[in-house]
């Protein structure tokens, strides 16, 4: 049996277990080129999975996958039991109200405070109106990031650091069911880089959430994971916990270590 197939098995669906994210053979190209080759995973509720891999492994093109960004060329998505493939524009929506997406960037508006960036998901996607509502759940996940300082700043003002907690405060400020962290430590200090993957289990613990954790940051990886994938050239190589696979004789697992 090939390291693919004993990791598909891995990943039968536990019975005992809630599974939110189900990922069957999936498969992705562009053009002639092969980015998601036949992988499997699953996400069980309340679990920090981290999908680990170098740049060009199709970490990013999965997530987009999962939230119906892209539409994949064979297999499944399933999303808290449903076919994102055969969702209608409206379910899609209402999906992804339940997915918090933190971009690379934080993809906050330039041209708002953190007040506005905050409230504009409140009043847009939920259509809140209550305005001491609204004050209440933008204070709240502020505070819960450590932000309440910055509550009328302009992005502009921000560390990259604080812009990156900024961007995860809006993203919580909707109360989602599942993140998905597309490398929230690029581009930060080491300290910060810390931080964050720290966060990312603050909130696992404090909202209960379940997550898929795309990086190529060893230290996150080894912070945040409950378990951790290593996505090869759009295969699946590897599965296990942090320790697992830190002692790891196969090469290809072992190239990522050496290097923390």
């Amino acid at each position: 049996m090939t390291e693919q197939e004993t990791i598909k098995k891995k990943q039968a669906p536990k019975s005992q277990k809630e599974v939110v994210i189900l990922i069957r053979d999936l498969k992705k190209a562009f053009g002639d080129k092969e980015v998601l080759k036949d992988i499997s995973l699953e996400l069980d509720k309340g679990e920090n999975l981290v999908v680990l891999g170098r740049s060009g492994s199709g970490k990013s093109v999965l997530i987009q996958c999962i939230v119906g960004l892209l539409k994949p060329d064979g297999g499944s998505v399933k999303v808290f039991g449903e076919d994102v493939a055969g969702m209608s524009d409206k379910q899609l929506k209402d999906l992804r109200i339940r997915i918090g997406f933190l971009f690379q960037s934080g993809a906050l508006y330039d041209s708002m405070t953190v007040r506005e960036n905050m409230e504009f998901p409140l009043t847009r996607v939920l259509k809140l109106k209550d305005q001491g509502e609204i004050d209440k759940r933008v204070a709240a996940v502020l505070e819960s990031v450590g932000l309440s300082d910055a509550i009328d700043k302009m992005p502009s003002d921000l560390s990259g650091g604080m812009r990156k907690r900024a961007g995860l405060a809006r993203t919580l400020v909707v109360d989602p069911e599942i993140m998905l962290y597309d490398e929230p430590t690029t581009g930060l200090d080491p300290i910060t880089s810390r931080e964050i993957s720290e966060l990312i289990i603050s909130i696992q613990k404090k909202n209960k959430t379940s997550s898929i954790i795309i990086t190529h940051d060893m230290e996150c990886a080894r912070i945040a994971s409950d378990r951790v994938l290593i996505l090869t050239d759009g295969e699946f190589t590897k599965e296990g916990t942090f320790d697992e696979l830190l002692k790891s004789k196969d090469k290809n697992v072992a190239s990522y270590f050496n290097i923390i």
